[in-house]
């Protein structure tokens, strides 16, 4: 059963799922159209087991949704508004210093 989540956990799970850059790149894709796991993972050039990991987070986060067609399975964004809210994010002026990096970042560095 599928239930409305409240504003915190919303951000708490958009969060979660752009604290990975693959999922990043996931959301964007799908931002543009929906696709299927095999094609994703060639465009982004991943493996289709670690493509996979990371979908079932986003589905877990509630920010894509599956759909089968016939033998596949079809991604895309949950709600449309999502992809107005990543572009949103990207048009976002970030203050940065060049020598800092998030406090919790790991080796990669935050972004």
């Amino acid at each position: 059963m599928l239930t409305v989540a409240s504003d915190i956990e919303v951000l708490a799970r958009f969060g979660r799922a752009l604290a990975d850059p693959i999922r990043c790149r996931i959301l964007l894709a799908l931002r543009q159209a929906h696709a299927y796991p095999a094609d994703l993972a060639d465009q982004l050039g991943i493996s289709r087991t670690r493509l996979s990991n990371h979908l079932a987070c986003l589905r877990d986060c509630g920010l894509v949704v599956t759909t089968p067609d016939g033998r596949r399975t079809r991604y895309e964004l949950a709600d449309e508004r999502l992809g107005r809210a990543l572009d949103d994010l990207r048009a976002a002026v970030v203050a940065v210093e060049a020598d800092k990096t998030c406090p919790d970042a790991d080796t990669k560095g935050c972004c």
